[in-house]
Formats: structure tokens, sequence, C-alpha cells
């Protein structure tokens, strides 16, 4: 699955510097966790899985393969992107091209570093780059409408129809001065309509996560900047994060050891970028399932109330099409007795059916026929 979260924000407010520290990461873990750089401004960065160790272990798996998921480095965001300022055409377009947006706040205060705003106000920095996106997303709406209109009025377009409701129930948030995705959380748009939904293309109804980045001393805690940007996520229906951009490049240079004992002196338990991937990994309603053997231990990512079969597809269409079962152990059970011949041994090992809700952490065998 080639996921895509988007890294925005107004220049200066430590937003590459994340992007490098994740890009960073990857190459640093490059024994476990390959990385690659698809395009300048694309990081493809693993999803920090540290049960994936545990199995390989047991399991005596000569290569581990984590589950995977891009960033994508947009460049700063200016006032009157909507409209073209600062190249924000092709800003916008690159950010549309994503799953997910991570809005990078500053929430230090730093008299070297200049603020575009010419001021340090967190709030205001996400409410300007938001306000870009819904009128970028109003704007679009509004020159859509009236065709979609008349088609659905004609009676011989039913989908026009669907279309235009969708479009309204954006508009009516848009117009308020609330992202499109509020609909979505008020319950106005159906599951039925979730695909069309999503092929309106909004900017603001991609899931949001809201980075706090704060000075060294508030890496572990968070600073007065970094609590008022997680109410205001609270009100917008999104996550937040606090990460030390700068702390996590330096981190990320580090040896193992040397990564550990620099953690602990700042009281924290594993770098903020590990938070950060997994939240993210989180926000797309994503989680993941294992194959286990000599060869490898794999993650594969899958949506949350996957079934079986789809999460068969994942690793091959045949594997769904040919479908017969699921030989299924629960994490904790294959940990408990030491792999799949002990879990069998206890009545851990599993045969399931089409109907199976796979599970995180599941461990999966597929059987099918081709």
């Amino acid at each position: 699955m080639a996921l895509k979260v988007a890294i925005v924000g107004l220049p200066n407010v430590g937003k590459s510097t994340l992007f490098n520290a994740l890009t960073q990461t990857a190459a640093a873990q490059a024994a476990n966790y390959p990385f690659c750089t698809i395009e300048p401004n694309v990081g493809d960065v693993a999803v920090p899985e540290p049960r994936l160790e545990v199995l390989a272990k047991i399991a005596g798996s000569k290569e581990i393969i984590p589950a995977r998921i891009n960033f994508v480095d947009v460049a700063g965001l200016v006032r009157g992107a909507s409209k073209g300022e600062g190249l924000g055409n092709q800003f916008l377009a690159n950010i549309r091209d994503c799953d997910a947006i991570a809005f990078v706040s500053r929430c230090f205060v730093d008299t070297d570093i200049t603020h575009v705003e010419g001021r340090i106000d967190p709030i205001s920095d996400l409410e300007i780059i938001e306000t870009e996106l819904m009128l970028a997303d109003l704007e679009s709406l509004e020159k859509r409408l009236p065709a979609l209109e008349k088609r659905a009025k004609s009676g011989g377009d039913k989908d026009a129809g669907t279309t235009v409701s969708l479009i309204n129930a954006a508009l009516d948030e848009l117009r308020a001065g609330r992202p499109a995705r509020i609909a979505y959380e008020k319950g106005k748009v159906s599951k039925e309509d979730s695909k069309a939904w999503s092929m309106l293309q909004l900017l603001t109804s991609k899931p949001a996560l809201y980075v706090c980045n704060v000075e060294e001393g508030s890496a572990a805690e968070g600073n007065d900047l970094s609590n008022a940007v997680a109410t205001r996520a609270k009100a917008d229906h999104a996550n937040s994060v606090v990460i030390s951009a700068q702390i996590e490049s330096e981190i990320a240079m580090l040896a193992s050891e040397e990564r550990k004992e620099f953690l602990e002196t700042l009281g924290l338990e594993e770098p903020g970028l590990n938070r950060l991937i997994r939240e993210a990994y989180k926000l797309l309603g994503l989680q993941s399932y294992f194959t286990v053997g000599p060869k490898e231990a794999h993650a594969w990512t899958i949506p949350v109330g996957c079934t079986a079969p789809q999460a068969a597809g994942v690793i091959h269409t045949d594997f769904e099409k040919g479908f017969i079962r699921a030989e299924t152990m629960a994490y904790d059970d294959y940990v408990k007795f030491n792999g799949e011949a002990g879990a069998r041994e206890h009545g851990k090992f599993r045969q399931e059916g089409k109907e199976y809700i796979v599970k995180d952490g599941d461990i999966l065998n597929f059987r099918f026929n081709v």
C-alpha cells in the first residue's frame, strides 16, 4: 500500500529538519529497516515495530521486513497559497496526492530563526495553513457544483445527486470556517458514500496530525505552546504529537547504545519519530499483521476491520481469489508458547474462514487454491 503523509507548515517551523530526521533515521537503520528516496522530497520509512524483532528471534528469521509509509516534504506554504502565492498551486497539488497531513507548528522560541509572520504563535500558524487549504477546497467545490446540480436535476444521473449532497455537506463546514472532515465526523457522510466522498479529493477532508516542534528541554513533556496545540487538535478532530526535530536529527546519527543513553538523559523512552510514524499509521486507520518463517518475519499493512481474504490479497491477489482459510495465532500466544509448535500444542492455533476480521498483531498463514 503506497501510503503518503504530507508534512506541511509555514517556512522556518522545522518542517524540513523533521523530514531530514525521518530519512536519516531510516538510513541509520538500514540493516533491518531499508530506506530509499523515491523523489527528492519523498522519504520511504519503516513503521517502528518491536514485535517483528521478537518474532524473528523465535522463528530464526533471516530477514525482517517492516511495514512502510511515505512522508512527503511539501515546501513551506504562505498566505495566499490557495491563489498561487509562493508556488502554492504546485504545493497544494502535492498535498492532494497524499492520504493524510502532518501539520508542523513551531512551538519553540529562537531569535536566531526568523518566523515568516514575525511572531511565535502555533495556533495562528495552523489557522493560516488550514485557511489556505479550506479556500482551495471552497473554490474547487463551487466551480464543480453548478454542472453537477444540472445533471442531478435532469434525473438521468443518480451519482450526480449523491455528489451534490456530499459537496453541500462539505460546503456547509467550509463556509463556517471548518475543515471538510468535520462533515464526516458529524455523520453527514454515510459508509456507502465514503468512496464518493474520497473522490472529491478535498484537502481538508484528509486525516490531520498536529506535530508540535519544541525545544530540547520540552521534548519529553511539551510546553505551554504545544499544550495549546493539543487542545486545538481535539477541537479539530485531529491527533497531536510532541517532538523536537533538532534532537531527532541528532539521535538519528547515533549508534544504538549512544542513542539509548542520550534518550535517557532527555527522559525519553524512545525517539519521538517513532511516535510520529506510529501516530501517522494509526491516523490512516491502519494496522499490521505478520507472516513468520525461517526466511523472513514480515509485517503487512491492512485497514482496521479487514477480513482474512482481504488481508491475504495484500500479499498477492491470487491469495484472495482462491482463499480457503487462514491459520491464525495471536502475537501474545506465539511469544508465550515460543512459536507455532507451542501455540498448536496449547490450542492457540486456529482455523479462520472468510468472515474472520483480522486483529492487529495476528500471525497468519493462508491456504488457497490458485
